[in-house]
């Protein structure tokens, strides 16, 4: 079996475009990977660690002739980026993104590349509390979950396109409906990392001289070592879905807080099995 596509454009070479890069490569994905990237210097160092073939800082140069472009910037910075490159893509190519929040930007995007060049959103359920080329490795989607979120306007041709990349680079592949993916991620990906910034927060308000800090802590803010202008960007792109989770959330904090004030030791119990309960069904999933 040959190459996919001829030529892989990816659009911001950090830690997702940089792992897709290289696992492009390693599994003979296309015959040639170019990157682009408003900091030079970090195509210099993806055309060294091999991830690319060729680098620019000109994304319109990028994509021409490409057989799949791959937006790979922030979520917040996509729409911008698409608008940029749109007229250079060329027709028939297909356009795909790695963006953590679907929602109104899949129709954007739609709106501008399809049907000429048709457009899949795409998710991969990968990444790392610490972000940039320097965490890239082509291993990160082995064994990982990409979603995809098509809709009534995408090519069947495209999304099969789609699949097959991301299977080919380790992922099993799901779809969603774009809406459906921003609540899921609300639930199970932003609101984790903003309880964990809120911990964190939370813990600082304490003398550090009395503070001696074991496992839970340390597992519970893990999240709170993500970048923290990449995850402000994620959570006002979905902020309808994160505040009601985010509300769900402090509903359940505050049956906690008054079972304990009321020291009802039985009722506490029981709620923290359910929940317990609830972590293994997810997990198991």
């Amino acid at each position: 079996m040959g190459p996919l596509f001829h030529k892989v454009c990816i659009l911001g070479v950090g830690l997702i475009g940089g792992s897709l890069a290289m696992a492009c490569k390693r599994y003979g994905l296309a015959d040639e990977v170019v990157g682009a990237d408003e900091d030079h210097s970090v195509l210099e160092k993806a055309f060294h660690r091999g991830a690319i073939d060729c680098l620019t800082s000109n994304a319109k140069v990028a994509v021409e002739g490409a057989g799949l472009v791959v937006l790979a910037v922030p979520v917040g910075a996509m729409a911008a980026a698409a608008r940029a490159m749109r007229e250079a893509v060329p027709p028939g190519a297909i356009v795909t993104d790695v963006g953590s929040v679907k929602g109104e930007l899949v129709g954007v995007l739609e709106e501008l590349f399809s049907p000429r060049s048709p457009f899949v959103g795409g998710h991969p359920l990968a990444g790392a509390e610490t972000s940039g080329l320097e965490s890239a490795s082509a291993d990160l989607f082995a064994g990982s979950r990409c979603i995809l979120t098509p809709t009534s306007r995408t090519d069947p041709r495209a999304l099969d396109q789609v699949s097959s990349l991301w299977r080919g680079v380790g992922a099993e592949v799901v779809t969603l409906d774009p809406k459906e993916h921003d609540w899921a991620m609300a639930a199970v990906s932003h609101l984790p990392h903003v309880a964990s910034y809120a911990l964190a927060k939370a813990v600082s308000t304490v003398d550090r001289g009395r503070l001696f800090v074991g496992p839970g802590f340390r597992d519970f803010s893990r999240l709170a070592s993500s970048p923290a202008a990449l995850w402000s960007d994620i959570c006002l792109n979905n902020r309808d879905s994160l505040l009601a989770m985010i509300g769900r959330y402090q509903e359940a904090l505050e049956t906690i807080r008054m079972l304990i004030a009321a020291g009802a030791g039985a009722a506490l119990e029981r709620e923290f099995q359910k929940a317990r309960e609830v972590r293994e069904q997810l997990i198991r999933s």
